[in-house]
């Protein structure tokens, strides 16, 4: 199969990130898109493993801008970013609900204007109806995650669809995680902590119920789907990286078919990080990020688990066999 992809992971340097490059690879994921953090924990991260001091999948970094900042400081930051060949912004976060404020969409139009101008593609967080609209409206290129907050209508998938905007999955956010931080069948949510009073703002906002991002989500990313909106893949975890898959790919499973993920995974998640000349699919032309499994990847999401050997850009960076 074509590597994985995730294209939304919270990764940056760090003392343990041998380890955790590792077992990146050792799940089949060949390429990462940071999710956020400083700029510079990024750029090393991708610079430790490019030079060969670590051993790791291809790393894209990103920035981060906040929309406290006045529209000038984020034009500014923008700038700054760019000129560090930093291509991404971090994951920028709309409220909610309401739904973003006046001030939250002034700031984020300046981002959007100067991050045309200077070549960097804007990542924004936005998990309610409302947020994801208003992104929508502002013509944001990149979701990083479903709506998980309440249901999209079909008719806002298609809206959705017609901007042409990339969304990616994450619809095990909210899912009970079982076997991961501890053994004893109590679930957890994805941060380790009591599931689901642990998921954020479910118990600071009236309008949620705890757990119910675990349905909205599966069903939002299917009406989009239908839709026509190009989903991609993303798990958005800061566990074990084949558990992470696991958990992603079995609540993906439920609503789509194995050809639908690996179209999601392959050519829709390459197309998010712009990247879809290189990536993505195993085509002449391409880079040889290639992955091995011991099974078939039409039977099920399970054999998906079991990668063998990788292979990037034509050299093998782990070998099971």
């Amino acid at each position: 199969m074509p590597g994985f992809i995730d294209a939304h992971r919270h990764v940056n340097s760090n003392p343990d990130e041998g380890e955790q490059m590792q077992a990146l690879l050792e799940a089949g994921y060949t390429t990462v898109l940071s999710g956020g953090g400083p700029a510079e924990g990024g750029i090393a991260l991708r610079d430790h493993i490019e030079s060969g001091q670590i051993n790791g999948p291809r790393i894209i970094p990103s920035g981060r801008v906040s929309l406290s900042s006045t529209p000038e400081e984020a034009r500014a930051e923008i700038r700054r970013m760019a000129s560090m060949g930093i291509k991404f912004t971090g994951e920028i976060v709309l409220t909610s609900f309401p739904g973003p404020s006046e001030r939250e969409i002034e700031v984020l139009g300046a981002i959007l204007d100067e991050a045309e101008k200077e070549d960097v593609m804007v990542q924004v967080h936005a998990v309610s109806v409302q947020s994801t609209m208003a992104a929508i409206e502002a013509g944001v290129p990149l979701l990083v995650h479903m709506t998980n907050k309440n249901f999209l209508s079909r008719e806002q998938a298609q809206i959705i669809a017609a901007s042409g905007v990339n969304v990616c999955s994450t619809v095990g956010f909210a899912s009970p995680v079982f076997g991961v931080y501890s053994n004893d069948n109590v679930p957890t949510f994805r941060n380790g902590e009591a599931w689901p009073n642990s998921i954020a703002l479910t118990n600071r906002v009236p309008e949620l119920h705890l757990g119910q991002e675990a349905g909205h989500a599966p069903v939002n990313a299917r009406t989009e789907w239908d839709a026509g909106v190009v989903l991609g893949y993303c798990t958005d975890t800061g566990y074990d990286p084949l558990a992470g898959l696991d958990h992603e790919l079995k609540i993906l499973s439920v609503m789509f078919s194995m050809e639908d993920l690996i179209k999601m995974m392959g050519p829709n998640s390459a197309s998010y990080i712009q990247m879809s000349d290189d990536l993505g699919e195993l085509a002449a032309g391409k880079l040889a990020d290639i992955i091995l499994i011991d099974g078939d990847p039409l039977a099920g999401y399970w054999e998906w688990l079991k990668t063998r050997v990788v292979i990037k850009e034509g050299k093998v960076v782990v070998d099971k066999r």
